[in-house]
């Protein structure tokens, strides 16, 4: 079957939430950044997802990258009703032994079957140095299992 072979056929990336430049204790840092609502039935009401998070950050030694994440689901179409479906923290980063610029990428999964028409990702990322360190993020919700295949 083709399709075992064409994952692309068989998935799609939706740019969840904007893109985040932070300075450790400046602007940006341990600031919300806000997600899109994401209306699944028009994408074929897929059943699961990946929440992507990449990012590039410059840390001082034994200095960390957290992110704190939320996805949001419901019915209604500006997500009134919004529930949450996922949440928690994670440590992305830690500076190497002398500092270093790191990059990578945070993969959550998202059981989306359980979830409403509607979904929201808000993602938080917190330097944990006081001045120098940087980073930059984005992230991504990639969906499968979808009644019907991407078009």
């Amino acid at each position: 079957m083709i399709q075992m072979k064409d994952i692309g056929a068989l998935i799609t990336a939706l740019r969840a939430a904007g893109n985040a430049a932070l300075t450790a204790g400046g602007a940006g840092d341990n600031t919300a950044v806000p997600g899109v609502i994401l209306d699944r039935a028009a994408i074929g009401m897929p059943q699961s997802g990946l929440l992507a998070i990449p990012f590039t950050a410059t840390l001082a030694a034994g200095e960390t990258l957290s992110v704190t994440y939320t996805v949001e689901e419901g019915e209604a179409a500006d997500l009134s009703d919004a529930a949450t479906l996922l949440t928690g923290t994670v440590v992305a980063a830690t500076g190497p032994a002398g500092g270093a610029t790191v990059t990578g990428c945070i993969e959550l999964d998202v059981k989306l079957r359980a979830g409403g028409r509607y979904v929201r990702v808000t993602y938080t990322p917190d330097l944990s140095a006081s001045g120098t360190d940087t980073a930059a993020l984005s992230a991504l919700l990639i969906c499968g299992g979808m009644d019907r295949l991407p078009q």
